[in-house]
């Protein structure tokens, strides 16, 4: 969805969606109303999420402002990641052959595996007697 050079699109990975606002600034990153080093405190987590934007060579292009929620830390950057690229698409339609060599373009599909009935857990069995 485009209003006016403004860029919004939804991210998601595990159970994080990240809804993400891309518009023409200096490059400043705020998640959920906090600076970008605020939010995510380890260097992996952020390296994540500005991927996009460094394999495409358009950081300080973009002001991105991003709702995140549901889901841990990891998660949320894989959400984070797959919504600015989606954004950065339709942006620049041009930049999808690189985004997609990268796999940023495809979500991650891997969810957590449901508990089975009579099971200890998705794949765990509660251990076996034989007498």
């Amino acid at each position: 969805m485009e209003i006016d050079n403004i860029y919004y699109a939804t991210g998601k990975r595990k159970r994080a969606v990240a809804r993400t606002w891309l518009t023409p600034g200096k490059g400043e990153i705020t998640v959920n109303n906090m600076p970008i080093d605020d939010y995510f405190s380890t260097d992996t987590t952020k390296a994540i999420l500005t991927q996009p934007l460094v394999y495409t060579d358009t950081q300080g292009m973009f002001d991105i402002k991003i709702r995140v929620k549901g889901g841990g830390i990891s998660g949320q950057a894989g959400a984070i990641r797959h919504g600015i690229t989606k954004a950065l698409l339709q942006a620049n339609p041009d930049l999808r052959q690189i985004l997609k060599k990268a796999g940023f373009v495809r979500r991650d599909p891997r969810i957590k595996e449901r508990k089975k009935y009579g099971q200890k857990g998705a794949r765990a069995r509660f251990q076996f007697s034989k007498r």
